[in-house]
């Protein structure tokens, strides 16, 4: 059998190393291969972007050459893929290249697109790229006190990044001395400070004791960057002297123009997680269009359950398991306290009150991650 992962992130690096794995004999003896198509010869720890936008890592700690995390087997080739001919069980790459499949992962990630609101892209800082984040860096280190305003578009990457920047940057005022100097405010597009009603009932009161105020029921409209105020739909503006986006992603454009799915998400089954219309072509992480977060937790699980499902078509002729909508998110409550919230189709996520033993844990997983992804985590 042919297995074709489109995409090196986490979710399909996870996937290729348990595929490996479990098919160690069959890759031996020929019945299995898998072939990986990247877009890069590095692999991107994309959670580290939240600390690298406030100094808390740097650059270089964000990278690892892929060929290195990949078990022995998987052929990489970054070569990306440019068009999907499903009905003939192939893509063609960049280079030229018609690559056949007899199954295929999409794990293709998903992109900002902040261009999707006017203004915003010229008047906001964002953490989203590692240009972003250290342009955000930047300003922040020169910002001397005003009002901060952290806005909020859906969907997007990582569910837990407004509430976590948020208290990241209360702290990060405190430590340089101008909580007195600077306000926050956080808008969010529905009527509580989360989508997971649980986590808003968590979050709202540690911002009213923190002092940080907020706007729900705020869907951005526009941002004149001139007077610097942020416009809502429902008609509400709001001035700013620096201004924070979680702007609203996207699939990735090879998905999108390739009309596999309108704004680049794949139409998925939330249990199969098999494309919709076809049996062959699964989904992973981001590129999905089931309506759970896009978070590195996701992808992860997914991809376990892929790898199982795979490795017992290859074996068996048949997956075996579904997946159960299963989510875990770190959250950062400042510099030195985090919590968690851990959910899935049929249970909501309860957060606990923050402790520095999370947010420890949660340092450590920065650390460990490159082991995740080698799916030995």
């Amino acid at each position: 059998m042919r297995i074709l992962i489109v995409g090196g992130g986490m979710g399909g690096t996870i996937l290729a190393n348990s595929l490996a794995r479990r098919l160690s004999s069959e890759l031996k003896s020929g019945k299995a291969r898998i072939t990986m198509l990247s877009a890069s010869e590095k692999h991107f720890y994309q959670p580290g972007l939240l600390y690298l936008a406030i100094g808390r890592m740097t650059p270089d700690e964000l990278y690892r050459d892929q060929a290195s995390l990949l078990e022995p087997g998987i052929e990489f080739q970054v070569d990306p893929v440019e068009e999907f001919m499903l009905d003939n069980n192939c893509v063609k790459t960049k280079s030229g290249k018609i690559i056949e499949y007899d199954v295929m992962v999409l794990a293709t990630g998903s992109r900002m697109f902040p261009e999707g609101v006017p203004g915003l892209a010229e008047n906001a800082e964002f953490f989203y790229t590692e240009t972003s984040a250290l342009k955000m860096f930047k300003r922040l280190q020169s910002f001397e006190g005003g009002k901060v305003v952290i806005t909020v578009g859906v969907p997007h990457k990582c569910p837990m990044a407004p509430l976590e920047i948020t208290f990241m940057l209360h702290d990060y005022f405190k430590d340089r001395g101008l909580s007195d100097k600077v306000k926050l405010h956080y808008t969010y597009p529905i009527n509580r400070v989360h989508s997971l009603e649980n986590v808003a009932k968590w979050a709202a009161p540690e911002m009213d004791h923190l002092g940080i105020t907020y706007d729900t029921f705020f869907n951005i409209k526009e941002v004149d960057g001139k007077n610097q105020i942020l416009r809502s739909e429902e008609g509400v503006d709001i001035k700013y002297d620096l201004l924070i986006a979680i702007p609203a992603h996207k699939g990735m454009e090879v998905i999108e123009k390739g009309g596999l799915g309108a704004n680049g998400w794949v139409p998925t089954n939330r249990t199969k997680l098999n494309m919709e219309g076809r049996s062959n072509v699964f989904v992973c992480g981001d590129t999905t269009n089931i309506p759970i977060s896009k978070a590195g937790s996701t992808a992860h699980f997914e991809a376990d359950t892929l790898a199982e499902n795979i490795a017992a078509m290859v074996k068996m002729g048949t997956p075996v398991r579904e997946y159960d909508g299963k989510v875990f998110c770190f959250i950062e409550a400042g510099k030195d306290r985090a919590t968690y919230a851990m959910f899935n189709y049929l249970n909501p996520p309860d957060p606990k009150a923050p402790t520095k033993a999370m947010h420890w844990f949660k340092i450590a997983y920065n650390k460990l991650y490159w082991i995740s992804a080698r799916g030995l985590l």
